[in-house]
């Protein structure tokens, strides 16, 4: 069981997304539907009602900055990954850096791919497809459109559950 927080997209880049996910789906690639489309924050064994207590107090003096989706890639990991990272600017990692100021010492089990340092901000177009796949999804998506995302609201969600506590 792992908790996130997240950034779902406005209505626009969530249309864009699905459209991916769609045609990754016409040439047999599967997609992770779970949650609708959305940017990863930080994930941990359990993000407790003190933490989001927290976190939507400092949410409510963010700006949040839009998400520039533009850059088809993967993740070298044990599992294929396919995704469309974000354009990394200062405005993003403050937002990323803020989110776990609040979170420090506050979580349980904090997942260290979503630390500051070694966060790659991405949407996950695919995840644990073979290599066939992999290959499949980059033709089928390549050269893609950028994503103009902008952050619809941030929520905690819960990967086991599927339950979704909205903090904006």
């Amino acid at each position: 069981m792992a908790q996130g927080v997240v950034a779902f997209f406005d209505d626009e880049a969530d249309a864009a997304v699905r459209e991916l996910w769609r045609r990754l789906r016409a040439v047999g690639v599967p997609t992770d539907e779970k949650f609708p489309p959305h940017l990863t924050y930080a994930v941990a064994t359990s993000i407790p009602a003190k933490a989001r207590a927290a976190l939507r107090e400092e949410l409510g003096r963010l700006w949040l900055p839009g998400l520039p989706l533009e850059n088809l890639s993967s993740f070298a990991t044990s599992e294929n990954v396919l995704m469309l990272a974000a354009v990394v600017d200062g405005e993003l990692l403050a937002v990323h850096s803020a989110i776990h100021d609040v979170l420090a010492r506050k979580v349980k089990n904090p997942s260290a791919y979503y630390l500051p340092g070694h966060w790659v901000p991405h949407c996950t177009l695919a995840l644990g497809v073979t290599d066939e796949q992999m290959v499949a999804g980059f033709a089928a998506l390549y050269p893609v459109r950028p994503i103009r995302a902008k952050v619809a609201r941030v929520c905690v969600v819960d990967t086991a559950t599927g339950e979704v506590d909205d903090l904006t």
